[in-house]
C-alpha cells in the first residue's frame, strides 16, 4: 500500500505530482476520475499504485463538454498503459475518460473492478484493437 495520494484538482498538489512523476518515473498510478464521497474508503486501490484523484467529489459534465475533455485530457496525459483507472462518480465523466485513456494508450488501459462480496479490487486488463487471433 502506497501512502501518498495527489488530487490534481488541487494547484500545490497538481505540481507535486508532476515532479514525482519525473523523480519516478516508473511508479505505477491508480486515477481517481472523481473523489469519492467520504463514506467510502478506497484506501485498498493503493495496493495497485498511488492513487490520483482528478475531479472534486460533486464535479458534472454539463451541457458543453469541451472543458471537461481538456481539463479531463490534461490530468490524464500520463496515464501509462500499466497504471489503472479506478470508476468513480458520473457515469459520463467515467465513460469519456476512459476514451481519452484509450486514445493515449492506443486502447491497453486497467480498470479496478470493486467486488462486494470478496470486498476487494480486481484488476481488468483491456487491449480494444486486439483481434483475439492466435499466432
Amino acid at each position: 500500500m502506497r501512502n501518498k495520494l495527489f488530487e490534481l484538482y488541487k494547484p500545490k498538489q497538481l505540481a507535486e505530482f508532476l515532479a514525482f512523476i519525473k523523480e519516478c518515473p516508473d511508479e505505477n498510478f491508480v486515477y481517481v476520475l472523481q473523489h469519492p464521497p467520504q463514506n467510502i474508503n478506497i484506501l485498498a486501490a493503493s495496493d495497485y499504485g498511488y492513487l490520483v484523484i482528478c475531479l472534486p467529489e460533486l464535479s458534472q459534465m454539463m451541457f458543453s463538454p469541451a472543458p471537461f475533455i481538456h481539463k479531463m485530457r490534461k490530468n490524464l496525459r500520463d496515464f501509462k498503459p500499466n497504471d489503472y483507472i479506478l470508476c468513480t462518480g458520473d457515469p459520463a465523466i467515467i465513460g469519456l475518460s476512459t476514451a481519452i485513456v484509450s486514445d493515449i494508450t492506443n486502447g491497453k488501459f486497467n480498470l479496478l473492478k470493486w467486488d462486494r462480496q470478496e470486498r476487494r479490487y480486481y484488476p481488468l486488463a483491456f487491449d480494444l484493437y486486439d483481434k483475439g487471433e492466435s499466432q
